[in-house]
């Protein structure tokens, strides 16, 4: 067994360990494994060893080495899960099966008139600013509710949860109760948040979905 396949394995495992900890049943946290700077050949292991979701944080990044990895692969979903703009939406939408960071009007109209040409629709999240940090990408906490009902009412978009990425200095439990309160009033079933120094603390507050790169791939150059 590889380095990497049985960091893949140990990931599954304290997943598994976190759902019955919180009581949840087995095999209700997707792992998104997250490929960011990794090429093709870095990911195989990974998809070899029946590991079919990963995020991407860039289009064009995603762009370079996905379709060869997908065809190769059935049953790849392949999830955005970095900051999107809209000169980029056409690719996205062509691209991706999720996107994880909606987060603006502009994106939120760009990704609708997209979906609607293309006929294609990846499931959308409405990415929050969770804890108000004015360098991160993301809705601030107080419209978040109000964003989701805008984007359904207004573009037409069907929004699947919400994702969130906690400030790095502060214990990320208030955050992901937050977000999850947030979730209930926006009407929303899904929760990305965790990454790999917090999953398992994500997953006891509601996650449905993690993103964990640096523990399955090994540190980024």
């Amino acid at each position: 067994m590889t380095d990497v396949v049985a960091r893949l394995k140990a990931v599954k495992e304290k997943i598994a360990r976190a759902e019955v900890e919180a009581g949840r049943p087995t095999g209700s946290v997707a792992l998104v494994a997250v490929s960011k700077t990794f090429s093709a050949d870095d990911i195989r292991p990974v998809t070899d060893a029946g590991q079919r979701v990963f995020g991407e944080n860039r289009v064009q990044e995603a762009q370079a080495k996905w379709p060869g990895l997908k065809a190769d692969h059935p049953g790849i979903e392949l999830h955005l899960i970095g900051p999107l703009q809209s000169n980029k939406a056409k690719e996205a939408v062509a691209l991706f099966d999720v996107i994880e960071t909606v987060d603006r009007e502009k994106i939120a109209a760009a990704l609708a008139t997209e979906m609607k040409k293309q006929d294609r629709s990846p499931r959308l999240f409405v990415q929050v600013n969770i804890g108000s940090e004015p360098q991160k990408a993301g809705i601030d906490p107080r419209e978040a509710v109000a964003f989701v009902e805008r984007c359904r009412n207004t573009h037409g978009l069907m929004i699947e949860g919400l994702m969130c990425i906690p400030p790095v200095d502060e214990n990320p439990g208030p955050h992901f109760a937050l977000l999850e309160k947030l979730a209930r009033e926006a009407g929303v079933a899904k929760l990305s948040m965790g990454m790999s120094a917090d999953y398992e603390t994500a997953i006891a507050f509601g996650a449905t979905s993690v993103r964990v790169g640096s523990a399955i791939f090994g540190g980024r150059t």
